[in-house]
C-alpha cells in the first residue's frame, strides 16, 4: 500500500511539475509575441505604463476634453489629492490582495492562494500624480484622440457601477499613496489574468504595442524599450 502511494503520488508530482513549466514556458513565449508592432496614428495624447517591479499601471491625463476623471474618482476619496495632482494612474488586481498586502512583507499564503484561484473579487487601485518622469519604469505613448476614447471604455468597463451608473469607492483605510483610492472592479484574479494581463488588454484595445498574452509586467516593458 505505501509503495503504491508513494508510486502516485510521485506521478502527481511529475504532472504538476510538467504543469507548471509548461504555464511558465506559454507564458514567455506569448509575452514574446507582440501585437500591434507599428502602431501608426496621430500622436495627440500622453498615456504613460509604469511598473514598480512586478505590477503594471496605466496613466492617463486627469482632465481632457474627452473625459474628467475627477468626476468619476473624486479627490475626496484620496488622502490629499487636488486640481494640482494631473495625472491618474489606474490598475486592476485582487482586492483581498491589494488591501491586505500594502508591502510584499504583509504576503500570507492564503491571500497569494485566494488571489490566484479565480474566486476571489476584484478592485481597481487609482492614484493621482503631480507630475510623471519617464524612466526606464516609466514609458510615455503617445496616441490619437480616437484610440484613447478606445481605453477609456476599456477602463470604465474594468469598474462596478451602482445603479445610477456611479464608479463604486471601496472604503478603506488602506492607502499605498496620498493620492490614491480604491473601487470595485469587474472580473477576477487568476493565474490566467493579472494586474498585467489587465494592463497589457489596455494597450491592445487602444491599438498599441502589446503582447499576445503576459502574466508579468517584463513582457509589456519590452515592447517599450
Amino acid at each position: 500500500m505505501n509503495k503504491r502511494i508513494l508510486k502516485y503520488t510521485g506521478r502527481f508530482l511529475v504532472v504538476f511539475i510538467a504543469l507548471i513549466g509548461i504555464y511558465f514556458l506559454t507564458a514567455f513565449c506569448c509575452s514574446r509575441i507582440t501585437i500591434n508592432a507599428n502602431p501608426a496614428n496621430p500622436k495627440e495624447i500622453a498615456i504613460y505604463i509604469m511598473t514598480n517591479g512586478v505590477h503594471t499601471d496605466i496613466i492617463v491625463p486627469a482632465v481632457t476634453g474627452q473625459i474628467n476623471w475627477t468626476k468619476e474618482i473624486s479627490y475626496q476619496n484620496t488622502l490629499e489629492a487636488d486640481s494640482t495632482y494631473q495625472y491618474l494612474a489606474i490598475g486592476w488586481g485582487d482586492k483581498k490582495f491589494y488591501l491586505e498586502t500594502p508591502a510584499f512583507s504583509d504576503l500570507k499564503l492564503s491571500n497569494g492562494l485566494s488571489a490566484i484561484s479565480g474566486l476571489s473579487t476584484s478592485a481597481m487601485h487609482t492614484t493621482y500624480y503631480k507630475n510623471i518622469r519617464e524612466d526606464a519604469s516609466c514609458k510615455k505613448i503617445m496616441i490619437s484622440k480616437a484610440q484613447y476614447q478606445l481605453l477609456i471604455d476599456y477602463i470604465l468597463k474594468s469598474f462596478t457601477k451602482d445603479e445610477t451608473g456611479r464608479l463604486v469607492n471601496v472604503k478603506s483605510n488602506i492607502h499605498y499613496d496620498i493620492g490614491d483610492a480604491f473601487y470595485k472592479a469587474n472580473g477576477s484574479y487568476s493565474i490566467f489574468k493579472t494586474c498585467n494581463t489587465w494592463a497589457n488588454g489596455a494597450l491592445k484595445s487602444c491599438g498599441q504595442p502589446s503582447c499576445l498574452w503576459t502574466i508579468f509586467d517584463t513582457g509589456i516593458f519590452l515592447k517599450y524599450k
